[in-house]
């Protein structure tokens, strides 16, 4: 399965000409393009799917998601080793 789950921005780049941007899931830190939304600002959540910023989200719901997804289990699952779950 593939989540949509939410991060906040810890920096913004340019590269090639596309808005990237370091984003915290949680404790997981990970690259994500930001052309779908291109005034997101550092500090600031968004709902990332697949690589991609898709939409803006306050921090409160932000916080919340990601604790229920840590609860299910889910971000394990969505960001945990690829070669763990082949086993």
């Amino acid at each position: 399965m593939c989540l949509a789950v939410p991060g906040r921005v810890l920096d913004i780049q340019e590269r090639d000409g596309t808005r990237l941007a370091t984003v915290d899931f949680g404790g997981v830190v990970k690259e994500v393009c930001l052309e779908y939304l291109p005034d997101l600002q550092v500090g600031e959540y968004a709902i990332v799917h697949v690589g991609f910023a898709l939409q803006r989200l306050d921090e409160e719901s932000a916080r919340q998601t990601l604790e229920l997804f840590a609860e299910l289990g889910m971000l394990q699952e969505e960001f945990g080793d690829p070669w763990e779950a082949a086993k």
